[in-house]
This record gives structure tokens, sequence and C-alpha cells, in this order.
């Protein structure tokens, strides 16, 4: 994991890979704005909201827990 990144950010990349999806899908499908998405991938936003990882988990079927860890 790279320094400036957070786990979370490596995780929702991670899963959202695995979904075989763009950011552009999931901030669709998370109902988040994509610039969202991407700055949390990129460690720009190390700490989202939990409503967004809430959201964002709930459009991966993943739970909140499997994200931050």
């Amino acid at each position: 994991m790279s320094k400036n990144k957070t786990n979370i950010a490596v995780n929702i990349k991670r899963y959202r890979e695995k979904l075989g999806i763009s950011q552009d899908t999931l901030s669709k499908r998370a109902d988040v704005a994509f610039h969202t998405i991407a700055k949390i991938e990129s460690g720009a936003t190390p700490d989202p909201r939990v409503e967004t990882v809430r959201k964002i988990a709930l459009a991966l079927e993943v739970s909140i827990d499997k994200l931050m860890v």
C-alpha cells in the first residue's frame, strides 16, 4: 500500500476493480460525485464522510467494515 493512501482508498479500488466497474460507474451506483470517488481512491480525501462510505459499500455490495480494514 502506498504511504499516502489509506486502507479505505486501497479497498474501494480493489473491490471496484473486482466488480470490473469504472470510477464513473461506481459514482453513479453509489449516488456519489465522480470526483469524490476519484479523490478517495487517490488518497486526496483520506477521511471520507461515513455516509459517503456507506453509499460506496452498498454499491460495491460489501460491508463498511471490509472497506475500512
